[in-house]
């Protein structure tokens, strides 16, 4: 047995409020997170407090729905992502 620790890998972690049902939403962008990042990232869904849907990225806050007034789009959020976890990467048709 490999006692060696895995390395750690990037934490998105997308707290959103259960009392508004957007658990779905959460769930689907964790969905196209990671298919683009199956390897690079892990994804963390958290229930938060009324209203809230942020997305994080080791603690640094990639998108909130409070500051932009709207929910995150995929696109955006994979290329922020990218730029920090592997800048040359190319996204394909979402660099666009």
């Amino acid at each position: 047995m490999d006692t060696a620790a895995a390395p750690q890998r990037p934490l998105v972690a997308i707290r959103y409020c259960p009392k508004c049902r957007w658990l779905t939403r959460a769930a689907w962008l964790a969905q196209e997170l990671l298919i683009t990042f199956p390897d690079e990232i892990d994804v963390l869904l958290s229930p938060g407090e009324s209203g809230v849907f942020d997305v994080t990225l080791d603690g640094a806050v990639l998108f909130s729905r409070a500051a932009a007034e709207r929910f995150p789009e995929p696109k955006e959020l994979k290329q922020a992502i990218r730029d920090r976890v592997d800048p040359e990467r190319s996204l394909g048709h979402s660099d666009r």
